[in-house]
């Protein structure tokens, strides 16, 4: 059983991202170090530090993208109105106003968007969101006591 659940999005961008890197990227960092190389002594050489730095930091981007793409599985969309992994939820906390409402993207920190926060399915809301429909309320026990939340909207991220 994979360990992570993405949408088709997220996968696809981590896949991407993970080709790119271990290619081009590779590639880009190889001819830094090259060029820092032949500045001369390496002890004092702040291009070929950074250089070696950039791919450090990239060679662990890569082993991580790895990691997930293989441990990972793609949720495909549920019934129209279910909450699933991956989409933009629209809520609204009790006691509040639909002009307060807040929206989320379910799902592992990969899913993110720009402009949206991640809610972890494993999170006490996110549990309690997974499998919801739209319409309904749902609770969930948060540190400061339990709350409850109307879904107004599911759909795709």
């Amino acid at each position: 059983m994979a360990i992570h659940q993405f949408s088709r999005a997220a996968y696809d961008r981590m896949q991407a991202e993970f080709d790119d890197l271990s290619t081009r990227g590779r590639f880009a960092v190889a001819e830094k170090i090259e060029r820092a190389r032949e500045m001369g002594d390496l002890k004092e050489n702040g291009d070929y530090h950074a250089a070696k730095d950039e791919q450090g930091h990239m060679e662990g981007r890569i082993r991580q993208l790895e990691y997930l793409l293989e441990n990972g599985e793609v949720i495909e969309e549920g019934p129209e109105g279910e909450v699933r992994v991956g989409q933009k939820i629209t809520v609204m906390y009790d006691g509040d106003s639909e002009a307060d409402a807040e929206i989320y993207i379910i799902g592992h920190v990969e899913e993110k968007l720009e402009g949206f926060d991640i809610v972890s399915p494993g999170s006490p809301l996110g549990t309690a969101l997974l499998g919801a429909k739209v319409g309904e309320w749902v609770g969930y026990q948060a540190p400061n006591g339990e709350l409850k939340v109307k879904i107004l909207a599911a759909g795709p991220a």
